[in-house]
């Protein structure tokens, strides 16, 4: 028998932000006494919701439950940014250009949208939650502008549709004279994240797929029937179990040792009034993200998303114990503040209303982990910081292998290498946020 026991659980720190700005949700129950089910999903983000989503597809009878440690949407899909991106790139690396792994990764992200296109429409999530409007890669420095007209050579050379923008038009576009240039690329979704993932659990469990918040997994373990989980309250015996959880993966013993933990950090502003929206000017919806994949991400959003706001992130620091404390965050958002005010001198004082951090779970590779980890025990982590697209493909992929089928995205991802070993700690904490700082001194200007 194989007994997998959780050395942590989920903590977060500050509040997520995008469901917070959001109506009220109903509280869900926690899992109480002993029930049972065919599949066990246990991580109500992109990767868990989106493995229920394809278990029904494939078998609309199953019995699915699924498990989260906190609230839908409070965890690290209402803490990200919301750029579902088609275009694959490595967030440590110079530029995008040398980064982009396959065009096969590209037409997978591609269906993901989809995915998540026709679940808003299945489920009669707010249309505005999800807007294929793509995004922009800002430069502020001839570093950036050169980072940029490299990238959009690689675009060329694949067929890719692009546009470089100028200052003028950047300037049109985001109302601030920041920025020197930018390259437009347009398969990019931007979401309400939080939002997204809160329709798809209300449509899945109109659908019949059972969710319990506020329930972490302590334990699960092999047995006769398949798996028995434990959490504080309840007892849950599956066939099968698809983990959903991202990083914390880890947290049961799977992949000790390969995993690279980041906290990055994003402050999200008070609602605009009107004055200061005809101060900004620009368009009322956009996505910036840096030329340099370490700069500072921005995004504009409107009354369909939350309101006119300000979203901003940047500030990572290597964290194995998977969470951020409060001072990580006040120096974040110091930071932050001073990045904010170069961008949008017109809008000086407008207060942060939300602050918080969120967690990354990298392979130094540049690999995730979807596959099956023990009999009838299916990953859907490793994410990569590109959890609103990888998350969705990895979920789709362990549910299919779940189910015994196979399929574009379940070759790609069982196809890929292990997780690369990390040094031993303290050297990896030592040497990840060193380069992390050189890093971001590099890209200060991004």
């Amino acid at each position: 028998m194989a007994v997998h026991q959780a050395v942590r659980t989920p903590v977060f720190t500050g509040p997520a932000g995008w469901a917070a700005i959001l109506p009220p949700a109903a509280t869900r129950a926690p899992l109480a006494g002993r029930a049972g089910c065919d599949v066990a999903i246990v991580g109500g983000g992109f990767a868990g919701l989106s493995a229920a989503r394809r278990l029904l597809q494939i078998d609309p009878a199953m019995r699915v439950v699924l498990l989260d440690a906190k609230r839908i949407s409070e965890g690290g899909a209402g803490r990200n940014s919301g750029f579902m991106i088609d275009l694959p790139h490595d967030l440590t690396s110079a530029d995008y250009a040398g980064s982009h792994p396959s065009q096969d990764l590209t037409r997978l992200n591609r269906a993901a949208i989809d995915f998540a296109a026709e679940a808003v429409r299945d489920y009669a999530i707010p249309s505005g939650y999800l807007q294929r409007s793509g995004k922009i890669n800002g430069a502020a420095s001839d570093a950036g502008m050169a980072a940029n007209a490299s990238y959009a050579r690689h675009l060329s050379d694949l067929g890719e549709p692009h546009e470089l923008l100028d200052a003028r038009t950047m300037h049109k576009v985001t109302g601030s004279r920041y920025y020197r240039g930018g390259l437009f690329t347009p398969g990019t979704a931007m979401l309400q994240p939080a939002g997204y993932v809160q329709g798809l659990a209300a449509g899945l469990e109109r659908a019949g797929v059972t969710i319990h918040e506020n329930s972490p997994v302590l334990e699960f373990a092999s047995n006769a029937q398949g798996w028995a989980l434990r959490t504080p309250e309840g007892g849950l015996q599956a066939q099968r179990v698809i983990l959903g959880n991202n990083g914390h993966l880890e947290s049961f013993g799977f992949k000790a040792g390969r995993l690279m933990h980041i906290m990055l950090n994003a402050c999200m502003t008070e609602e605009l009034p009107p004055e200061a929206v005809a101060a900004l000017g620009g368009r009322e919806c956009w996505g910036v993200t840096p030329a340099d994949p370490m700069g500072t991400t921005v995004r504009r959003i409107g009354p369909a998303q939350g309101g006119h706001r300000i979203v901003i992130r940047q500030g990572g620091a290597y964290r194995p114990d998977m969470q951020a404390s409060a001072g990580d965050l006040a120096r974040a958002t110091r930071h932050m503040r001073q990045k904010f005010d170069a961008r949008f001198p017109m809008l000086a004082g407008l207060r942060f209303e939300h602050r918080w951090s969120g967690h990354l779970c990298l392979s130094k590779n540049g690999v995730s982990v979807m596959r099956e980890l023990e009999p009838g025990l299916y990953a859907a982590c490793v994410q990569n910081g590109l959890g609103t697209a990888r998350g969705t493909l990895t979920g789709i992929g362990a549910a299919e292998l779940a189910c015994g089928q196979q399929s574009a995205i379940t070759r790609f991802f069982t196809a890929e290498a292990e997780p690369a070993r990390l040094p031993p700690h303290p050297f990896d904490t030592i040497g990840a946020n060193a380069y992390l700082r050189w890093k971001e001194w590099q890209s200060r200007l991004e």
